[in-house]
């Protein structure tokens, strides 16, 4: 029986009543910009007037239940539908909430699983749950609902945080569990973005977990088959190959690497340029990734993953970024012993925030990328989610090949001349 010397795990810093002082007050900035910036009631933009994405999720699982083509006729709003085959029975659930009152219903729910993923992120960075983690993380929570990505999810009627939950359930899992690659399966069988994690796994060496995702995400797509045969013909045979179906590259809400080449070119951006391109982001932001798994650095690993997987997508919409959350959590998980941490926050914040711009008396838009294009900075602002991803992905390099181990982390491999703990 070999006995060794146990590898000393650094205690977690915890937050002082100066850093729990700081989320308050950002949580109280949060809700007074929310809901002074524009009425919440104001037609098509107020927050509490939307609704528009969790009727087509419902009119969606309608059509399928009703026998009616899904791919080749709009929905609800004269909006075309573009998930997969087997998201329409995953909405199936959502005609149970009440009309009238669903939106509503859905967007509480949001804000309770705001709450639980700060939660989750910071048990990834070692914390254990506690009232007081509860209490912070939901301040943490309020504080990201004035973030674009956050507060459109909410006000769309999105499910881009369940789809994060899942994904962060799934990476938050040890390597041995055999339920891990379950989250990013089911997620991907959704939308089909978070399949870019199969390739993270691949890249982690984490072939079981890439195994069980793929076999899961199959297993979505053989399933809705033999329920909706002729819808599943008609997505992946043609709906699936069709990219301006959701909206041309061109447009200012498309925040991702093709949109930046079209935005700069001012027509579609070419094909092969948009691949290499992806490519090389994927390339760096993998090393990159790789590099912070094996510090231990699993919560910030897996949020350049998530912000890469919005970055090389054909077409994100500022919803999609909601990954910049559970950047924020890695933030103020810094700034709990390095204060100038805060400052990141603060960009970051400023960056990715809801800000409205009136067009006039009854238009508002909401959001950077939306501002008016004579303005001398638009050309700027027009890619300020992707600007934002290069800081972050210089940033997380720097910490990746620093070797900068914060407080409360420990390598994910033991150190030279630090045997750990051997069972027997």
């Amino acid at each position: 029986m070999l006995h060794t010397e146990p590898v000393d795990e650094p205690a977690v810093p915890r937050r002082t009543a100066g850093h729990v002082v700081v989320l308050a007050l950002w949580a109280a900035v949060s809700v007074v910009l929310v809901f002074t910036t524009v009425r919440p009631w104001m037609p098509e933009i107020g927050l509490f007037a939307g609704g528009a994405d969790l009727d087509v999720y419902r009119d969606g699982a309608r059509h399928v239940m009703e026998d009616l083509p899904l791919y080749t006729e709009p929905v609800i709003h004269g909006l075309l539908y573009t998930y997969t085959p087997f998201s329409t029975l995953a909405f199936i659930p959502f005609g149970l909430l009440p009309g009238g009152y669903d939106k509503y219903i859905w967007m509480a729910t949001n804000l309770l699983l705001l709450v639980g993923i700060v939660a989750l992120c910071r048990k990834m960075l070692g914390e254990r749950m506690s009232a007081r983690v509860v209490a912070t993380s939901a301040l943490t929570a309020v504080a990201c609902t004035f973030l674009e990505p956050v507060r459109t999810t909410l006000f769309y009627g999105q499910i881009n945080l369940v789809l994060m939950a899942l994904v962060l359930w799934d990476a938050s899992r040890g390597d041995r569990s055999r339920l891990r690659g379950v989250g990013v399966g089911l997620a991907a069988g959704i939308k089909l973005t978070p399949a870019y994690f199969v390739l993270y796994y691949l890249a982690l060496r984490r072939w079981r977990a890439a195994i069980v995702a793929a076999v899961t995400f199959v297993a979505t797509v053989a399933g809705s088959w033999l329920v909706l045969p002729s819808d599943s013909r008609q997505y992946w045979t043609e709906t699936f190959f069709e990219s301006t179906r959701i909206a041309p590259d061109t447009h200012p809400s498309n925040q991702s690497l093709r949109g930046v080449v079209a935005h700069i070119t001012e027509r579609p951006a070419p094909v092969v340029l948009w691949l290499v391109l992806a490519l090389a982001v994927v390339a760096v932001s993998m090393w990159i990734a790789v590099r912070l798994h094996t510090q231990g650095e699993r919560l910030l690993a897996v949020t350049v993953a998530g912000l890469s997987a919005a970055v090389v997508s054909p077409f994100s919409w500022s919803h999609h970024w909601v990954w910049f959350v559970p950047l924020l959590v890695y933030i103020a998980h810094r700034a709990a012993t390095r204060p100038r941490w805060w400052l990141a926050a603060l960009v970051v914040y400023l960056g990715a925030g809801a800000w409205p711009y009136r067009w006039d008396e009854e238009v508002v838009v909401v959001g950077l990328f939306l501002f008016p294009p004579d303005w001398a900075v638009t050309d700027v602002l027009v890619n300020i989610y992707p600007l934002l991803y290069v800081g972050v992905l210089v940033g997380a390099g720097v910490l990746a090949f620093r070797g900068d181990t914060p407080v409360g982390r420990h390598p994910a491999t033991p150190s030279p001349g630090r045997p750990a703990t051997i069972p027997t």
